[in-house]
């Protein structure tokens, strides 16, 4: 079973949004992956356990028809090393999950960036339209990641 986490701040806005676009996408018709045998998580850096996802990304997923229920996690060093690919939000969050794994060079080639080009900036506090601008730019990068993430080869890391 491979695990893919998404890792953000405080797991109420980005992660949960990408881990539900991920699991809608990797249960689709057009994903390679197999559902049985990927499990896909989120989790916070600074999470306040338990909280609720926040509305904006609730409404964004709808409009989509993606589901997403659970509540922010706080990420752990095992959750990290543990998992068979980590997908962060800005190259902040990937320098924090390497030191918090432990920082050895095995780690660096499965803590990588959501998005190949840049960090995806936070969404809270912002209006519903950014949501859904950030929902339609994870539907758009969601297929290619993860096709070469995922890859047997593994794909290139950046």
């Amino acid at each position: 079973m491979q695990t893919i986490l998404f890792l953000c701040t405080g797991n109420t806005c980005r992660s949960p949004m990408a881990e539900a676009i991920a699991r809608d996408w990797i249960e689709g018709e057009t994903s390679d992956l197999d559902p049985n045998a990927t499990f896909v998580a989120s989790a916070g850096l600074f999470a306040a356990e338990g909280s609720p996802v926040s509305a904006e990304t609730l409404q964004s997923l709808e409009k989509l028809n993606i589901e997403h229920r659970g509540a922010s996690k706080q990420v752990t060093p095992e959750m990290i090393r543990n998992a068979t690919l980590v997908l962060c939000m800005t190259a902040e969050h990937r320098a924090s999950a390497i030191h918090l794994a432990g920082g050895t060079e095995d780690l660096n080639h499965k803590i990588v960036l959501l998005d190949k080009d840049g960090d995806i900036a936070d969404p809270i506090g912002m209006s519903q339209e950014t949501y859904d601008l950030l929902a339609r730019q994870m539907m758009q990068l969601m297929p290619e990641r993860l096709t070469v993430l995922c890859s047997p080869s593994g794909g290139s890391v950046t």
